[in-house]
C-alpha cells in the first residue's frame, strides 16, 4: 500500500483515515484527510471532500504529518566531515560574506538520502566560517532525490558572534562587535557610491564583493543569522540594531537565551536552537537547561530545532527525537516542555517562518508545499519511521546506502560476502 516510487512528476493524491498533524502548533487530528494536487496542500483536515478519480491512499489510522524541517543544518556541504576532499563547510579565503553554499550543495551526498529516509524534506543549509566572523550566504533546500536541491538560494548571511566570533575577531567580545559594526557600515558605504568603495585600502575590512554581499543584510532585505549562546552575546546581538534598525535578526543557538527570553521576545526575533542541551560545555553556555526550549516559548518566542550541537552535517533525523524529548520534559518535575502540537512545531513551519518561507513550505495547511510523510508509528517517537515520503507531491525512494548495506548482509548467502568476511 505504501510502495515507493522512483520520483516523477508530481502526483494527484489523497490521504485518508489518517492521524493527521498539520504541523502549524496545533494538536493531531482523528481519521484525518489530506489532499494534494500539481504538487500542493489542497486541503487537510478532518471532514475534507474526496475528489473523484484522485489516487486515494487509506492510512488505517497512521500518522501523517508535514515533512520535517531541519532549522540548521550543513547536510549536502560535507560527505565526511573529517575528509577535507568532502567538506565544503568553510573556506580559508580571500572571501567571508560573498561565499554562497548554494552551488556547491551535494544531492547525492549520502546524508540527504539517510535523512530523506527518516523524513526530513527540507534543511537549513549554513557555511562555517573560515577568516573573518561572517561565513556566507546560506540556503534552504529540498532533500528530494533529484539533482535540484535548491528551495531558495542565499536564504540568508551567517555570522559569528560567540566564542567562534571572538576567535575570529582577534581575541576579545569587544574587537567582534567593533568589527562586526564597522563591517556593516562599509557595506552601508558601499551602498551609497559603489563604484568609489575601495575594496583594497588598509582601512577596507571588506573586500568589493564582501561589502557588496552585506548590502540586503544592512537593508533588511536578507536575514541576517547570528550563531550566539550566552545571554550576554544574545543581548549584545539584539543592541546591534540601535546602530542597523533594519537587520533582520535570527538567532542561532541561544543555549542561554532563557535567562531573556522577554528580551528576545520583544524583539520578535526567532530563535532556533538544540532541544535538551542542559551541560555547561562550554563557557558561553554555563546556564544549559533542558527546559531552553520550552520556557522560550512560553514566553513568546518562535523556536525552531536544528542540529547546532554536532555532526550538522550528518545526523539531521534526530530533529523528531529532539521535538519527542521536548514532549517528554511535560512529565520531569520541574522542568518546561511543550505539547505534541508544540513540538512537531518547531521541526515544521516554525523553521519555515524563519526563513521566510512560511507561505510556501512547513506545514499542511492549502497553498502549501506537497511535503508529506506516513509513519508507522507516533513520529515522536523514536521507534517510528517513515512508511511513505513526498515532497512537492513526488513519492521519494525509502532507500539509502545504510539500508541497502543492512539487507545485503542481513541474510547473507554462501559466497557473497566480500574476502574480508572470509575467515
Amino acid at each position: 500500500m505504501f510502495a515507493t516510487a522512483t520520483p516523477a512528476l508530481a502526483q494527484s493524491l489523497v490521504i485518508t483515515g489518517a492521524t493527521l498533524a498539520i504541523g502549524d502548533g496545533s494538536e493531531p487530528i482523528r481519521n484525518g484527510t489530506v489532499v494534494i494536487s500539481a504538487g500542493k496542500v489542497v486541503a487537510a483536515g478532518a471532514g475534507v471532500a474526496v475528489p473523484a478519480g484522485a489516487k486515494t491512499i487509506d492510512a488505517g489510522g497512521k500518522w501523517v504529518t508535514p515533512g520535517i524541517m531541519s532549522g540548521f543544518s550543513r547536510v549536502g556541504l560535507a560527505e565526511v566531515p573529517a575528509v577535507k576532499e568532502t567538506n565544503d563547510t568553510s573556506a580559508r579565503s580571500p572571501f567571508s560574506a560573498a561565499i554562497d553554499v548554494a552551488p556547491v550543495i551535494n544531492p547525492l551526498a549520502n546524508p540527504i538520502a539517510i535523512s530523506r529516509t527518516a523524513g526530513v524534506t527540507r534543511a537549513v543549509v549554513a557555511p562555517a566560517t573560515g577568516t573573518n566572523i561572517f561565513a556566507g550566504q546560506g540556503a534552504v533546500i529540498d532533500l528530494g532525490a533529484d539533482m535540484s536541491p535548491i528551495t531558495r538560494p542565499r536564504a540568508f548571511q551567517y555570522v559569528e558572534m560567540g566564542e567562534a566570533g571572538v576567535e575570529e575577531a582577534g581575541g576579545s567580545r569587544a574587537a567582534m562587535i567593533l568589527t562586526f559594526k564597522m563591517m556593516l557600515t562599509q557595506a552601508q558605504d558601499y551602498a551609497k557610491a559603489p563604484a568609489s568603495y575601495d575594496g583594497r585600502s588598509k582601512d577596507a575590512l571588506l573586500n568589493r564583493v564582501d561589502a557588496q554581499a552585506l548590502v540586503p543584510v544592512v537593508s533588511g532585505a536578507m536575514p541576517l543569522m547570528v550563531h550566539a549562546e550566552s545571554a550576554r552575546d544574545i543581548l549584545a546581538v539584539l543592541a546591534l540594531r540601535q546602530d542597523f534598525p533594519a537587520l533582520k535578526l535570527i538567532l542561532a543557538g541561544a543555549t542561554e537565551g532563557w535567562m531573556v527570553a522577554p528580551q528576545i521576545a520583544a524583539a520578535r526575533v526567532p530563535v532556533i536552537t538544540a532541544g535538551l542541551e542542559d551541560l555547561p560545555s562550554s563557557f558561553e553556555k554555563l546556564a544549559a537547561t533542558q527546559s531552553n526550549v520550552g520556557r522560550l516559548v512560553k514566553a513568546g518566542v518562535s523556536v525552531s530545532m536544528g542540529m547546532l550541537t554536532g555532526d550538522d552535517a550528518l545526523q539531521l533525523r534526530a530533529a523528531t527525537q529532539q521535538a519527542g524529548n521536548m514532549v517528554a520534559l511535560l512529565k520531569v518535575p520541574g522542568a518546561t516542555g511543550l505539547s505534541w502540537g508544540q513540538a512537531l512545531r518547531t521541526i515544521t513551519s516554525a523553521p519555515a517562518e524563519a526563513m521566510g518561507l512560511g507561505d510556501r513550505i512547513g506545514s499542511l495547511t492549502p497553498g502549501k508545499a506537497g511535503d508529506v510523510v506516513i509513519w508507522d508509528g507516533d513520529p515522536l517517537e523514536m521507534t517510528s519511521a517513515p512508511v511513505a515520503v513526498w515532497i512537492d507531491g513526488v513519492q521519494q525512494p525509502l532507500e539509502n546506502r545504510q539500508t541497502r548495506l543492512r539487507d545485503r548482509y542481513a541474510t547473507p548467502t554462501e559466497g557473497a560476502l566480500p574476502k574480508a568476511y572470509e575467515w
